[in-house]
């Protein structure tokens, strides 16, 4: 008895060995360690280990923070802190863009900034050129409660190799159908956008009489001069985001400005080139 046994011990060997070898090896993990930034809130990056057949991919700064605490947008405001990456000593990276969500603009008093309150999830949209992938990412930004500070933390991820995280995957989703996507339809919401010295604001044509006009936000490229909120013109079809900095005719006429808004069917933004009024 004790040799049959043995003998099927000995065919069995080979196969569970097989079995091990032919095992994938464990998948690279598809977010690192949680780190704590400030009391209360911690930062990881997380990645769908999903990559497009022109090499592109999308991470995550994931932010967990209790429901009275915020970051801030691309244009932070008057008293917000920008978010800065760097990715120097990463592999394989090309290039990497911010993919925003639509924030929530905050009037205290006299100042108005972009934010997100509580856990927050940043895309990051990576453009890959190698096989050899590796995201090492030093970033900074502003975090407030009671009081703001410039948070700081390191991520090492590996991008090769990883396998598809499903939960990732829709976490980053979820962001991303928060993010401003291009108005390609013909009819476009907003008309001319000219600049009025006299009143120290821009104009902008409203052409769709539907659109919520408390929604839309007025950026140039870097973020200055800083628009305040929308105001409605006495002229019906007109509305008028006063300028919160100081700012000389020549400085804004010719210029791109982005324009920001929600509708029914999610966020959109569209670009003009700010004009002189004609009146």
């Amino acid at each position: 008895m004790l040799s049959c046994v043995n003998a099927n011990v000995m065919h069995i060997l080979p196969l569970v060995a097989a079995l091990i070898i032919a095992s994938p090896l464990p998948a690279l993990a598809a977010d690192t360690p949680w780190q704590e930034i400030a009391p209360g809130v911690s930062v990881r990056l997380v990645s769908s280990g999903q990559v497009s057949s022109s090499g592109v991919t999308t991470i995550g700064l994931e932010i967990d923070m209790p429901s009275d605490t915020k970051t801030y947008w691309r244009v932070p405001g008057d008293t917000g802190l920008p978010l800065n990456l760097d990715f120097a000593g990463s592999k394989g990276i090309a290039s990497y863009q911010v993919v925003w969500p639509y924030p929530t603009r905050e009037k205290k008093g006299a100042y108005l900034d972009y934010v997100y309150y509580g856990p927050t999830v940043l895309p990051i949209e990576l453009t890959l050129d190698g096989a050899d992938t590796h995201a090492v990412v030093s970033a900074t930004l502003g975090i407030c409660s009671d009081i703001c500070i410039p948070a700081q933390a390191s991520f090492d991820l590996a991008l090769s190799g990883a396998s598809v995280d499903k939960v990732n995957s829709l976490r980053l989703r979820q962001a991303l159908a928060q993010a401003p996507i291009l108005w390609e339809e013909s009819d476009e919401p907003l008309g001319e956008v000219d600049f009025l010295p006299d009143e120290r604001a821009i104009a902008i044509e409203i052409a769709d009489p539907n659109l919520d006009i408390s929604s839309l936000i007025a950026t140039t490229e870097t973020g200055t001069p800083l628009f305040g909120m929308p105001q409605k013109s006495p002229q019906q079809d007109l509305v008028l985001l006063p300028i919160l900095e100081k700012t000389e005719n020549s400085g804004l006429e010719g210029r791109d400005v982005q324009l920001t808004f929600m509708t029914g069917m999610g966020a959109f933004e569209l670009s003009r080139t700010i004009g002189a009024d004609d009146e």
